[in-house]
């Protein structure tokens, strides 16, 4: 498969200008958190299982095989892949959203874009179903391997307005998409959605037939429930059981199950529901993990059953820097119902591991670890950028990662010259090496944390009145200027100077040394903000570590 680099230069061009160019020779990311030492028995791994920002998430086996997919909104390259053996260790094998014109994130706020992606397979093809939220809306991605090439998108106009697509293959060989969508008739609340059901033909890759509603609102519609989402169906024992979210992404988030004997119902809701939640524990419990649901229910080889969730991990109330991240847990099944966790059950942080053959991975996702990109070959697929280039700017190879500092800065809504991989650890710290000269009033380079365009710390080397100089550049909302304020400055040093960010919790510590084995490291300044959560700057993305070059207007 073709690197991003790769794909993005046969479409795009480069810049038009001789402009700046930054060079990084490495980048190092270390976290680790309290729970990660957590006892663990021998044989049991640890939750989360997918770190950072890998949020609704989405499981499925193809023989010995287990494939996953997460949400990526409006970042680039989009839908991250994931393989594994034993559903603990997992590995990216690519993007499914790697061509810039596969589809258009425009100028969209960083969670808008695709939602929800659902994985499935038959017959030797692979199907990704998702929604584009105000870029085209639902499609279909198909590919012969789970690591790539996917095709282009195919449009589902029926699933108009409606949102987390997915598949069912029956056992007489009918194919049906199930979906998230408007109620029929009135809206009569806010969140008040529906489920729908329509058949789907693999050979022409088009829903057809009539739409009908399986679920209305939620299980108990006297309740005025919200966000009926993400639905799931599957079959055991003759019965066709359909699992969805309920109640939104925050804390009142969870898992219901119904079942019916006919795919298309009527389907009637478990009187134990929820299967999955902590809206039901103390808020104050220490180190809680909330917000649990979007799952999807899975078996192994042996017919063993387990689950794949979103759930978040809050340094302190509801405020988390993390994003919503992907859980594991075994499923039990009494009386015909599945169920993940009992009520009012606290989500363990380690877990007795499925009973498979273990499995390894060439980067960690889970506990503590450090990992170090020094940019000698293609960009790592865990790398990211805001949106879809326009043009080329970077470059890997022998000397590390180039950017060219273009006039588009990290709060313009754009693709500027930014990549960025997730903040996975609520305790971690990002360092590297920048060689930048700056021109012009303006110019900028260094190290950046972000949660959207509207909240980030900028680290770097910036020209100001004909001098370079070390600064602190913080924008917190929208009455920030798009170039954020400066909070901390220093005479820059003449040459390449190595950059830290540290960040525990809510603290943010800035550090900047000259380069050597051995830094001794300057502490340029701190601040205490809960601006890079989401409770505060909303939406659905967690916080990013990258690598920036801006240029002056």
């Amino acid at each position: 498969m073709k690197s991003l680099l790769t794909a993005a230069a046969l479409l795009l061009a480069a810049p038009a200008a001789a402009q700046p160019v930054a060079t990084f020779p490495w980048f190092s990311y270390s976290g680790k958190d309290a729970t990660d030492t957590v006892p663990a028995k021998p044989g049991d791994y640890r939750n989360p299982i997918l770190k950072g920002f890998y949020p609704d998430p989405s499981v499925t086996r193809v023989g010995n095989d287990f494939y996953l997919v997460t949400s990526t909104f409006s970042w680039f390259p989009g839908i991250p892949v994931f393989h594994s053996r034993d559903l603990v260790h997992w590995t990216q094998i690519g993007n499914a959203i790697d061509r810039p014109g596969m589809l258009d994130f425009k100028k969209l706020a960083l969670s808008r874009g695709v939602f929800a992606p659902s994985i499935q397979a038959k017959d030797g093809v692979f199907y990704i179903l998702n929604t584009c939220v105000d870029c085209g809306d639902n499609f279909l991605l198909t590919a012969k391997n789970p690591a790539g090439p996917w095709s282009d998108p195919v449009w589902l106009p029926d699933l108009k307005g409606g949102i987390d697509p997915s598949m069912f293959f029956d056992d007489d060989g009918r194919t049906w998409v199930v979906n998230n969508g408007p109620p029929e008739g009135k809206t009569l609340y806010p969140g008040h959605r529906a489920i729908w059901v329509q058949e789907f033909d693999r050979k022409t890759l088009r829903t057809f037939g009539p739409r009908k509603v399986l679920v209305d609102g939620g299980i108990d519609p006297s309740t005025k429930p919200i966000w009926i989402e993400g639905p799931h169906i599957f079959k055991k024992d003759g019965w066709y059981y359909l699992s969805c979210a309920e109640g939104g992404t925050a804390e009142g988030h969870s898992q219901v199950i119904l079942r019916s004997r006919s795919v298309t119902g009527p389907y009637v809701a478990w009187e134990g529901n929820p299967i999955l939640t902590q809206r039901d524990l103390p808020r104050d419990r220490a180190n809680p993990i909330t917000s649990a649901g979007h799952a999807q229910l899975v078996t192994t080889p042996d017919g063993k059953w387990w689950a794949t969730f979103l759930a978040v991990r809050p340094y302190e109330g509801d405020f988390y820097t993390t994003g919503r991240e992907t859980f594991l847990l075994s499923v039990s099944w009494k009386d015909g119902w599945p169920k993940i966790l009992p009520a009012a059950t606290p989500i363990p942080w380690t877990h007795a591991r499925p009973a498979l053959p273990q499995g390894r991975a060439p980067l960690p996702t889970s506990g503590a670890f450090t990992i170090r990109d020094d940019f000698r070959g293609k960009l790592p697929s865990y790398w990211m950028m805001l949106r879809n280039p326009r043009e080329t700017w970077y470059q890997t190879g022998a000397t590390g990662l180039s950017l060219t500092a273009r006039p588009v800065g990290l709060g313009d809504s754009a693709n500027p010259s930014f990549l960025a991989r997730r903040q996975q650890h609520t305790n971690a710290v990002a360092e590297t090496i920048v060689k930048f000269a700056p021109e012009k009033q303006g110019d900028r380079a260094g190290l950046v944390v972000l949660q959207n365009d509207y909240y980030w710390f900028l680290l770097g080397v910036r020209r100001v009145g004909g001098k370079n100089l070390l600064v602190v550049d913080q924008r917190e909302g929208a009455a920030t200027p798009d170039l954020g304020k400066t909070l901390f400055t220093a005479p820059a040093p003449a040459g390449p100077v190595r950059l830290r960010i540290a960040v525990q919790g809510r603290s943010y510590a800035f550090s900047y040394a000259a380069p050597g084995a051995k830094p001794v490291w300057k502490h340029l300044g701190a601040v205490q903000t809960d601006g890079l959560t989401t409770k505060v700057a909303g939406g659905f993305v967690g916080s990013v570590f990258g690598l920036f070059a801006g240029a002056g207007e």
